[in-house]
């Protein structure tokens, strides 16, 4: 078997976790229901909130989160792989982690992914945002096994850093995930392109959950969670920003496929780059 169903859980999420916890259930059962074996739900599944002071406030360790214990008894239960996008995690020095986890059909947490790339933006609306003031950034970015195909974890902001998603392709990954809680603004702009270009570059699939609407801290998130493949058609789309499930038919042969067609990875050189002033002097 070269192909699965595989499912994004666009979300809404607010400043209650209890309440985003019985959200994300009800939808990642719709999910299952419709066949799906591996389920994706978006960045900051837990709790979105602006006040660092109060986002702390309503994270958990990671020993203590409800939506570990709850969602690693739903995986067991409907024999199923769920990749939480991210969830807020209090760490020791009254900092955040950004951090996924990807938790098997047994229910055990087989990943985890702290967020490599803080997103430490000042928009053209006035929008200003400095991820890394309350989050502690990550360093490894990890390719998971799930048997039927190998999967790269990543989140939101990291989908503008190709090189990162070029090494999880080097390293074996057929699936890319960048599940997101992008900016309305962005998302307008850039969402789908750099969605389509992730796949295009690598010969693989991106399968992206996302953030939808305005949320209880007002930030608007523009939704539109994603399934590309690697030949860099969307294959499946919820136009819209509103909370549901999106589902598609993943064909790992496609990949293999893709990468016959145009081997980029295998073709990729090594190389320098150099600088060179006005008079035409080397630099560096």
């Amino acid at each position: 078997m070269t192909s699965f169903v595989a499912a994004c859980v666009q979300m809404r999420t607010g400043r209650n976790p209890f309440e985003n916890l019985d959200a994300c259930e009800a939808l990642i059962r719709e999910a299952a229901a419709e066949g799906a074996v591996y389920v994706q739900t978006p960045e900051m599944t837990n709790v979105l909130e602006r006040s660092r002071k109060a986002q702390l406030a309503a994270s958990s360790f990671e020993s203590d989160d409800p939506f570990l214990k709850q969602l690693g008894s739903l995986a067991d239960e409907l024999n199923i792989w769920i990749h939480i996008g991210s969830l807020a995690i209090r760490l020791e020095d009254d900092k955040l982690a950004n951090r996924g986890f990807m938790i098997s059909p047994e229910g055990e947490i087989t990943a985890r992914y702290d967020k490599i790339h803080m997103f430490d933006v000042d928009l053209p609306n006035g929008e200003s945002w400095r991820e890394s003031e309350s989050y502690s950034a990550g360093n490894v970015s990890p390719v998971v096994d799930l048997g039927v195909a190998k999967l790269g974890m990543a989140i939101c902001y990291d989908i503008r850093q190709p090189a990162l998603f070029r090494e999880q392709s080097k390293a074996g990954a057929q699936v890319l995930t960048g599940p997101a809680a992008f900016t309305k603004q962005t998302g307008e702009a850039h969402w789908h392109v750099l969605q389509r270009a992730r796949a295009i570059e690598n010969g693989a699939f991106v399968v992206t959950a996302a953030q939808g609407g305005t949320h209880e801290d007002d930030r608007q998130t523009y939704g539109h969670s994603l399934m590309v493949d690697p030949w860099g058609q969307v294959i499946a789309e919820l136009d819209h920003d509103a909370p549901g499930v999106l589902l598609g038919e993943l064909d790992m042969a496609k990949v293999d496929e893709a990468r016959r067609r145009v081997p980029a990875i295998k073709n990729a050189r090594e190389f320098s780059v150099a600088t060179v002033s006005l008079n035409g002097e080397m630099v560096s």
